[in-house]
């Protein structure tokens, strides 16, 4: 792929995030070290789902790799930042013996984690994590009880989409929504 930089460091753990900005469900953070190349890695967002299924099962067998979550009640409670920072460490810690880099343009405080803009398109680790983490999210989206149906999130896994406001305005906040998160549209909804 042009432009792309085709970065693989022996003894790297690349880190990933997704869901940092959905009005619901959990944010998942996912480290991984791959034990050999896998053809076809890419930001999880320049895949398309069939791809990224079919990815996250290759990376699971030819990795080491650690998932996390964090709920929305957390990040509700403690913020964004906090949840990154715990789960970057957890990994960190995890992976002791590897030089860690995270996807974006700051390591959240985390001593010793580097980072780079654009990673999950330029850095093989940091691509998987970001397919592992996406994936993961969106299996658990899909795959809530079926006393969330009416808010959709099989379709818009709990991103602030059009359809995903009006349903939010139409049966108010359910108990995985992020209500700290502030959207203009919804101000006047009061919370559940």
């Amino acid at each position: 792929m042009e432009g792309r930089r085709e970065m693989r460091e022996k003894n790297l753990c690349g880190i990933d995030e997704a869901g940092r900005g959905c009005l619901a469900g959990p944010m998942v953070v996912a480290g991984v070290v791959l034990k050999r190349d896998i053809a076809g890695l890419d930001d999880s967002k320049k895949l398309s789902e069939k791809k990224r299924e079919k990815l996250f099962e290759e990376i699971i067998q030819n990795s080491k790799y650690k998932i996390l979550f964090t709920d929305n009640r957390f990040i509700d409670k403690n913020g964004l930042s906090l949840g990154l920072k715990n789960s970057i460490q957890a990994i960190k810690d995890e992976f002791a013996d590897y030089r860690i880099l995270m996807d974006g343009n700051t390591n959240f405080g985390v001593d010793g984690v580097d980072f780079l803009v654009k990673a999950d398109a330029s850095v093989k680790e940091v691509s998987a994590a970001s397919i592992l983490a996406k994936v993961s999210r969106d299996r658990y989206m899909k795959n809530l009880p079926s006393e969330y149906d009416k808010y959709e999130f099989k379709k818009h896994k709990g991103y602030g989409t059009k359809r995903h406001i009006e349903l939010i305005r139409e049966y108010g906040y359910s108990n995985l929504h992020r209500v700290s998160f502030k959207v203009k549209s919804l101000s006047s909804l009061h919370l559940v």
